[in-house]
């Protein structure tokens, strides 16, 4: 059942401000007239509600519908996150990248309002569960009515989170309102920051603990926990972001994959390329011990992904079906449009020493610089083409920085299927959380209140399944925890988030993205208000970001 169908137009009416640019989002499609009050009366129906939730934050990553819930109209919505950071190259890319790229951003600009409107949304239909679970009195165990509202809290916190790192001061709202509001003002970002702590702390007291017992994709305490350790982080309070980060590592649930598994361990490969492989990274259906929270976007399967959902394919892979000698291949990662493109200082340059390779920011025997996970050697493989195919097709500033055509790319976002091989959605599950991350997390935490011994020994527990050189606490510093961050987590984390939570946006920007370095300054750490809540405001003042005009 489609989210929008359990829409109260009560709830809609919250977000009709936020999100005239999207009508059809606004209207009522009450099938079997299913509405909050003859849906929300029992534990069925907050199962129903629940899946709601759930289809709304997966569709962070929806592009132009197809059955999501939530539709940004737009290319690779998800990796405007990654744009103008230390981490890829986006000029002269895809038109709905552009602005992010190049710090172009307006109030007008399309993807601005959609992450508006699509945080809006989750965090109406979570108020709306809050609101009736406290009512309801039919519940099939005693424990429903916290679950329930527990997972309403999570995904509420995770809303507010993207809210808070790309706007700042936002409208808080905890509640349904039934009537049109215009003087929203805006809640301080510290304020929401503390009402997100207090959502993550419940959610953690009261979801499922143990993730054998839970459905793959569903939340269980410790993804609340790792959340949780981030916005402490957030909020300065480097103490209790470690208490929590260590929760989830000592829970004696999670353990870092560090022995091939899975549907390609007996294939040539290793360790963290197993993470990606279509079909390991949940749980209980794949055994993938490290994965904590797991969006679910499974190829033909009811509730699963749709070709308008997680672009990041097409974002991070080459062209390489331009070149002459190629074909499209599932092997090389299915259809690529090459959005984004990783900067050589940390994936490396060619040509520069006598094997021809230069690893970048990798050791020498760090797996996650292997050919298995980054890919550099490009094999013609049209067998039509006799001259070329099985030859070596070699990687140049013009393929890499001008047509995009081939260039060392991540192949944890290669996904392929021989019948249709220009696929544009990934139908791959999303490994959101990880524990590796929350070790990273763990590491943040202990430098921040100056225990680098203790960071250096978090970040080695992740080098080491890596088999990178072990370091000392000589060596931790946040410059070289976010290149961990780039050596782990490259395209998975938001790197905008990670930038600007460790206030290290500008002075990475202005170091590594040459394209923008002399053009950021202090107000791009957010981005605009969109100008449609301003406009429709009218009974309050609702000012605009610094630097953005009225």
């Amino acid at each position: 059942m489609k989210r929008k169908n359990i829409i109260h137009i009560g709830i809609v009416t919250i977000l009709m401000p936020f999100a005239t640019a999207c009508k059809d989002f606004l209207k009522e499609d009450l099938k079997s007239q299913l509405a909050p009050t003859n849906t929300f009366t029992s534990t069925y129906g907050f199962e129903v509600g629940s899946a709601g939730l759930y289809a709304i934050t997966r569709s962070e990553y929806n592009t132009f519908g197809e059955g999501g819930a939530y539709i940004h109209n737009g290319a690779c919505p998800y990796e405007a996150l990654q744009a103008a950071t230390d981490l890829v190259e986006v000029i002269n890319s895809d038109a709905s990248l552009t602005a992010f790229a190049n710090l172009t951003l307006t109030s007008e600009e399309k993807f601005v309002a959609s992450y508006w409107n699509w945080a809006y949304s989750l965090i109406s239909s979570a108020n709306e569960i809050l609101i009736y679970a406290e009512n309801n009195k039919n519940w099939d165990e005693p424990s429903d009515k916290e679950r329930f509202q527990a997972e309403a809290r999570f995904f509420r916190a995770y809303a507010y989170r993207t809210l808070v790192y790309l706007f700042g001061d936002v409208p808080y709202v905890e509640t349904i309102l039934y009537d049109f509001q215009l003087n929203f003002t805006r809640t301080p970002k510290t304020e929401v920051v503390g009402h997100i702590i207090e959502d993550l702390k419940f959610a953690s007291e009261h979801l499922p603990e143990n993730p054998d017992e839970v459905k793959d994709g569903k939340l269980t305490k410790w993804a609340a926990y790792h959340l949780l350790s981030e916005m402490y982080l957030s909020k300065g309070e480097n103490a209790l972001a470690e208490q929590a980060a260590l929760a989830v590592i000592n829970s004696g649930y999670y353990s870092l994959m560090k022995t091939r598994y899975g549907v390609n361990k007996d294939n040539p490969g290793d360790v963290f390329s197993d993470l990606f492989i279509e079909n390991n990274q949940n749980r209980q259906s794949h055994g993938n011990k490290e994965s904590i929270w797991v969006l679910q976007f499974e190829f033909n399967t009811v509730g699963g992904g749709t070709n308008s959902d997680d672009w990041t394919r097409r974002a991070w892979i080459p062209k390489y079906n331009e070149i002459s000698g190629f074909v499209l291949a599932d092997t090389l990662g299915g259809r690529g449009l090459a959005q984004i493109v990783p900067m050589k200082w940390w994936v490396g340059t060619k040509g520069t020493n006598a094997t021809g390779d230069i690893a970048g920011i990798f050791d020498a025997t760090d797996i996650r610089n292997s050919n298995y996970n980054i890919k550099r050697n490009w094999y013609y493989n049209n067998i039509d083409n006799v001259s070329l195919n099985g030859k070596k097709s070699n990687i140049t500033d013009q393929t890499w920085l001008s047509t995009k055509t081939l260039y060392p790319t991540p192949t944890k976002f290669f996904y392929g299927r021989g019948e249709n091989l220009s696929l544009t959605g990934s139908y791959k599950d999303r490994m959101k959380f990880r524990l590796a991350e929350t070790y990273l997390l763990l590491a943040e935490a202990d430098l921040g209140q100056g225990k680098t011994s203790s960071a250096a020994e978090a970040i080695n527990e992740v080098r080491r399944r890596a088999g990178a050189s072990p370091i000392t606490s000589a060596d931790v510093t946040m410059d070289f925890l976010l290149d961990e961050r780039i050596r782990e987590l490259a395209g998975e984390e938001s790197r905008r988030f990670t930038l600007v939570r460790t206030n290290k946006l500008i002075e990475r920007v202005k170091k590594y993205n040459n394209a923008i370095k002399d053009k950021i300054q202090d107000r791009d750490a957010l981005w605009p208000i969109p100008q449609t809540i301003i406009d429709a405001n009218r009974d309050a003042e609702f000012p605009q970001n610094p630097g953005y005009g009225k």
